[in-house]
């Protein structure tokens, strides 16, 4: 069976890219400018062809052709974490590129990815913008804010907007998003509560001033803090806070557990872990501070497989039903006695 062709912006580490490939697709090119982020791409993907650089300079006519753009663009411009400036931002701009690749190369299909503010960005005039522009690329467009946790089955507190369009009228009324599944997938069955870490992960009163706050109240295993400027707050709610790109800086927000080697933070593979990257996912030898990047910065697998294998369920339903009109109207007429008697 056919393997729709997949071009992959803003690849990162490829986390959008490995989910597609689980479902089946065929990634055939992608870009990504971050030098660290690409060393953990082609570490993990070295048959698949990854041009490091700005999109920018990327000419569509060196692309080869593709079925299905994917793109998880950069979100610092909408996110509540950043200064919200939008299309005022250059990293906001970077969205007609998108625009670009999809008028220049008129894929069946797509998926775009972004942080949940981007609905209520602008009083939602962002979004809205967005969406214009790709229905006047030719079309369909729907999206939804699905969670890690209520989608994924990861025990992330993570929402995000998906985009997707089709340019058959039939494939996009044929399309819906997954639907909610059970939580049972546990923060001890990704996180390590057991064996003791490298000593840079944990705290002390030597290399933290408010390590004995930490120490009142950071007292249970199998549960994740956060230190929050002044107090520290404890996820209630079983599930891990949304992780960011700026987990390696430490101090604010920086998730952490209680061991029985010590209080520590997450180290990198559990961030990955968190994530539902699969053990089968190589970390390259870089500082922590960039995999603690890349870790923030990437998406929850499971999810985007679910998305993806949906999107294939809807290229292909169409695909039978065209190829079934072909049989029928290709079937030789039979004369009506015939006909009549095969009915009988």
């Amino acid at each position: 069976m056919k393997k729709y062709k997949v071009v992959s912006l803003f690849a990162g580490i490829g986390g959008i890219d490995l989910a597609f490939e689980q479902a089946g697709f065929n990634i055939v090119w992608g870009n990504e400018i971050d030098k660290y982020a690409a060393t953990t791409y082609r570490t993990n993907f070295p048959n698949h062809k990854l041009v490091e650089g700005d999109i920018k300079q990327v000419k569509t006519e060196e692309v080869p052709n593709f079925d299905i753009l994917i793109a998880g663009f950069p979100c610092q411009a909408f996110s509540v974490a950043g200064e919200q400036k939008g299309f005022n931002d250059e990293r906001g701009k970077i969205f007609f590129e998108i625009i670009r690749f999809l008028k220049a190369k008129k894929p069946l299909a797509f998926l775009l990815e972004n942080v949940r503010n981007l609905v209520n960005h602008n009083e939602g005039e962002t979004l809205k913008k967005m969406l214009e522009l790709l229905k006047d690329c030719g079309y369909w467009v729907k999206y939804d804010i699905l969670s890690a946790e209520t989608h994924g089955n990861i025990p992330q507190n993570r929402e995000r907007i998906f985009i997707v369009g089709f340019r058959d009228k039939k494939q996009y009324e044929n399309f819906s998003f997954p639907s909610e599944v059970p939580l049972k997938t546990q923060i001890r069955d990704l996180v390590n509560f057991r064996e003791f870490q490298e000593k840079k992960y944990y705290y002390s009163a030597d290399n933290h001033g408010y390590y004995e706050k930490l120490t009142q109240e950071i007292t249970q295993e199998n549960a994740i803090y956060q230190w929050r400027r002044v107090y520290v707050r404890k996820n209630k709610s079983n599930v891990c806070p949304t992780l960011t790109a700026n987990l390696g800086t430490g101090g604010h927000n920086v998730p952490l557990i209680f061991t029985r080697q010590g209080i520590r933070k997450l180290t990198p593979q559990e961030c990955f872990n968190l994530q539902g990257f699969p053990s089968t996912f190589k970390l390259p030898n870089l500082a922590n501070c960039h995999l603690y990047k890349q870790a923030g910065n990437s998406v929850i697998v499971p999810l985007i497989k679910r998305i993806a294998e949906n999107i294939l369920v809807s290229l292909r339903e169409l695909k039978k039903e065209r190829l079934g009109k072909i049989a029928i109207q290709k079937r030789p007429l039979l004369p009506l006695g015939e006909l009549n008697m095969k009915q009988v």
